[in-house]
């Protein structure tokens, strides 16, 4: 069986029938969706274990499975299968309890018929066609939250759309387990930044709580000399370090203590269980420089980070990296820094000071120092690298006070069109979809913010059913949008949340 990217994680398939059709029938029906289950499970995609449950057939076996579904830490997801025809009543206990995100397959055993042996037996068993549409009208009736997929279990379209849900589905719990650590406040004046922690813990899950900066100062003046060393020794292991950071050379105290504090950072965060952080370069406390390359190596392990304070963005951050697990690219903090206007293709340079993730580089990033005109602090390390070109895509998470509103927008990643050899901070090309000019338009229509996730490994439909799961406004930026049918869309949504809430 193939490794998915998270064994530990399960996805309960459940069928629905009844009794009507007698004891060779669901014996076939439990046969032929444990082989449906069993498939889906052996799908390289599939991000989590499907885990196949007996057929149901009543009300108090629906209702029980899914209780044991909340109940379960593992079960991040179920799938739901009509086999037969399942009248829907039975469900409505089961699915009026039920809290994890729900797959509605819409599939049959067979691809293809066989026209001419088809007789009463095959009709009776094989009846997804219709009993799937028995089972959709209650929940559309009940108001259930659900992605629909239709299409053989065999295709690769069905495949690669419950792939895309399977990793939302471990996004969301991740999202509900999730713990932050703030160092300091967000950078003052700021607007985008803020926003309301406690309704972000009742929609999302995730808790984001704040420390002063001077704890971090005493983990990182209690790490030991020796755990300096083999962090030195990894970095002229992994990076191309500049001569006057080496051993020996005249700036290598600066690269123990840049050494000194991914340390203590990291045993900050893992005593206390946090997989994502903020910093802010207006409160430094006792830091002898802000934290850029430890930053930078803990955002490479997938910790979500966020600068300014930028807690939602870090949340996000995190989520994006455990939803791209195993996946071909890379996912970092960004920021739209400046733009090429032309001649030729507009583009965006993209950068934040020192704090983006090396798993976007094109080549093995050089690891450098540098003076930064901000913070008032000594002269911070960091790695230094152009991104891999290639499809992405920009996400962003606001708080608009009566909402929180997940903005995307499709880009194409390209390499710089001169050296950048003279600016020492890794950073991002990309032309954005459908243009620079609509595509900016359209982000500012949507108040989205300025902070941002960079992925080449996500696609579009797994931050779609991750907003769908939460609840969540999602606004789309991509190679059909225009600013006038985008505000259009933005007048719709705020009618459609605001009428929501009141009701």
């Amino acid at each position: 069986m193939p490794q998915c990217a998270f064994p530990d994680r399960e996805i309960w398939f459940l069928t629905g029938s009844q009794d009507l059709y007698g004891e060779q029938t669901l014996h076939q029906v439990a046969e032929q969706s444990r082989y449906v289950a069993e498939s889906l499970d052996e799908s390289p995609g599939t991000a989590a274990r499907v885990i196949w449950k007996p057929v149901l057939t009543d009300a108090e076996s629906i209702r029980r499975v899914c209780l044991e579904a909340n109940a379960s830490d593992d079960c991040v997801g179920v799938v739901l299968w009509m086999h037969t025809f399942s009248p829907a009543r039975m469900w409505i206990a089961g699915l009026g309890v039920l809290d994890r995100p729900v797959l509605h397959l819409h599939t049959q055993y067979n691809l293809s018929l066989p026209w001419q042996s088809i007789d009463m037996d095959f009709m009776n068993l094989n009846q997804a066609a219709h009993g799937d549409r028995e089972a959709a009208h209650l929940e559309a009736r009940l108001g259930l939250p659900r992605k629909i997929v239709a299409g053989h279990f065999s295709e690769p379209r069905t495949l690669r759309r419950i792939a895309d849900w399977s990793r939302a589905a471990v996004g969301r719990h991740t999202a509900r387990t999730l713990r932050l650590a703030r160092f300091g406040d967000t950078m003052r004046n700021v607007a985008v930044t803020e926003g309301d922690k406690v309704e972000a813990q009742l929609r999302f899950g995730f808790s984001a709580n704040t420390y002063g900066v001077n704890d971090l100062v005493a983990a990182v003046d209690a790490v030991a000399d020796r755990d300096v060393d083999d962090l030195v020794a990894a970095y002229e292991d992994e990076y191309r370090v500049v001569h006057a950071l080496r051993r020996g050379g005249p700036r290598h105290d600066a690269l123990r203590q840049a050494a000194r504090i991914e340390a203590g950072l990291r045993a900050f965060l893992t005593d206390g269980g946090f997989t994502a952080f903020t910093t802010n370069f207006e409160d430094l406390g006792g830091l002898r420089q802000l934290p850029g390359l430890a930053v930078q190596r803990l955002m490479a392990d997938g910790y979500g980070f966020g600068g300014e304070g930028d807690w939602k963005t870090a949340a996000l951050l995190r989520i994006m990296k455990v939803m791209a697990r195993g996946l071909p690219g890379g996912t970092s903090f960004m920021e739209d820094y400046t733009y090429d206007l032309g001649p030729g293709t507009p583009k965006v340079l993209g950068a934040h000071m020192l704090e983006v993730c090396p798993s976007i580089a094109a080549a093995t990033p050089s690891c450098e120092i540098h003076p930064l005109s901000i913070g008032g602090r000594e002269d911070p390390v960091r790695l230094v690298f152009d991104a891999a070109p290639g499809d992405g895509l920009l996400a962003g998470l606001s708080d608009l006070g009566d909402r929180f509103r997940l903005t995307l927008n499709e880009v194409d990643i390209v390499p710089p069109a001169l050296p950048l050899s003279r600016l020492p901070a890794a950073r991002a090309v990309w032309v954005p979809r459908p243009s620079l000019a609509e595509a900016a338009e359209s982000w500012l229509l949507a108040g989205a913010p300025h902070h941002t996730v960079l992925s080449s490994a996500l696609t579009t439909e797994v931050l779609a059913d991750f907003a769908d799961m939460c609840g969540t406004e999602l606004l789309t930026i991509g190679a059909d949008t225009t600013p006038r049918q985008f505000a259009r869309e933005i007048r719709w949504n705020q009618a459609y949340y605001r009428l929501g809430r009141a009701l």
